[in-house]
């Protein structure tokens, strides 16, 4: 149970951590992204307003047109690889300048330039360049800044930040499941004496209930049974009853080894289980049916396995409408799945999610013979070590159904 808890512990932390982590990586990746968009776009209307040059700073001084982002300097004409190429009105190339970068001719040029042109955007990448398109006087100019640089430096930077990432996670991970053993010894302590305390309630209880069982006997032998009697025994040997549960419950809470795991004919199991209380559901007045798919085999604890279908059968049986009528089924999908249904024209006011709580029963006023409410407790209880799942539903109108799904 406490492992368990623990590595649920573990594992919330941890997608927790790596959620904030990828949202933060993204949010750099975008950010870093727009920045260098807009840094190759400013570059693109500078040079397109300048008619497809840099304009050129006079003597000394700084380039005259302003603002200027601070990136930009006398030194940026000299670092930026660019071209342009110019359109006429009727679609021919009136100018080509390939003078700013080595590696792109004069005819790549006007074909990138060409099939920018038809996509009808004015801004976007055509490779590793950032493109603007500019329609002014009848004639169309496009104009590519090289974006290389920038993208490569944004990849260094990107590896760096998932790198450094990548060795916080790892050293985050490690403080906790470091960490995690003290954040959950207080559970750890009260769930040892809550055990603790089943354990010795268990021992106190059995010993007067075994006396008070035995008194009856004696009484009954001298004085003749009679109701006061029978009120006793009835009562002792469902408080007895009681007892073993919890003991029963609080064993199966604790971590196991599957050492009582073997391969069995799970159809045969639950077919003998529906077969037993066939019987009892006739004397009930109800009518249970079975539709079971056969040579089903799995590998679990067989009687387990037929406790859990008892119990449901069980409490199917206890809670079906009076004439009422009772369905249970083995299927194999992908996995084994056992369904018990029943008719319950009180189904839409229960309240499903509470079902496997500990002693709740839909029966508030709790009276006799109507259970403890820990049997779908115990049912859970074997689901889960089976790494199996229960989930009570409501099946159609009127009927109330459970499903488990080995």
């Amino acid at each position: 149970m406490i492992k368990h808890l623990r590595r649920r512990f573990i594992l919330i932390c941890t997608v927790s951590f790596l959620t904030v982590f990828l949202i933060m990586t993204a949010a750099i990746f975008i950010t870093n992204l727009v920045r260098q968009n807009h840094r190759l776009d400013i570059l693109a209307d500078l040079i397109s307003d300048n008619g497809g040059s840099f304009p050129q700073p006079k003597s000394a001084a700084p380039i005259s047109i302003k603002p200027l982002p601070d990136f930009i300097n006398n030194d940026t004409p000299f670092t930026t690889r660019f071209y342009t190429v110019t359109f006429n009105t009727d679609g021919s190339v009136q100018n080509s300048d390939i003078s700013f970068v080595s590696d792109i001719t004069a005819e790549d040029a006007e074909q990138s330039a060409d099939a920018v042109c038809k996509k009808g955007k004015e801004r976007g990448w055509y490779g590793d360049f950032r493109y603007k398109v500019r329609e002014s006087d009848g004639l169309q100019q496009v104009v590519f800044v090289s974006g290389k640089n920038h993208r490569a430096t944004a990849k260094d930077f990107m590896r760096s930040t998932v790198s450094v990432f990548g060795i916080g996670s790892l050293a985050v991970l490690g403080l906790i499941v470091l960490l995690s053993k003290f954040a959950l010894r207080p559970a750890e302590e009260s769930y040892r004496k809550q055990k603790q305390f089943i354990t010795d309630a268990n021992h106190e209880l059995k010993t007067p209930l075994t006396l008070i069982l035995t008194n009856v006997d004696i009484a009954e032998s001298e004085f003749g049974q009679n109701e006061w009697l029978d009120d006793i025994r009835t009562e002792g040997e469902r408080m007895s009853r009681l007892v073993n549960r919890l003991v029963t419950l609080s064993r199966m809470d604790e971590e196991k080894e599957d050492d009582n795991f073997a391969e069995f004919d799970l159809s045969a199991a639950v077919g003998d289980t529906v077969s037993e209380f066939t019987e009892l559901a006739g004397m009930c007045g109800k009518t249970l049916t079975a539709e079971i798919e056969p040579d089903i085999r799995f590998r679990g604890d067989e009687a387990e396995l037929r406790r859990l279908t008892a119990i449901l059968l069980d409490n199917a049986v206890k809670y079906c409408d009076e004439g009422g009528e009772i369905h249970a089924s083995l299927i194999l999908k992908k996995h084994p799945t056992l369904s018990v249904t029943n008719t319950c024209k009180n189904v839409d006011s229960i309240q499903l999610d509470r079902l496997f709580d500990r002693f709740y029963r839909e029966d508030t006023a709790r009276t006799a013979g109507s259970g403890f409410g820990i049997g779908l407790s115990i049912a859970q209880s074997i689901a889960e070590r089976h790494k199996g799942t229960i989930q009570a539903v409501k099946a159609a109108d009127g009927i109330i159904g459970f499903t488990v799904k080995l």
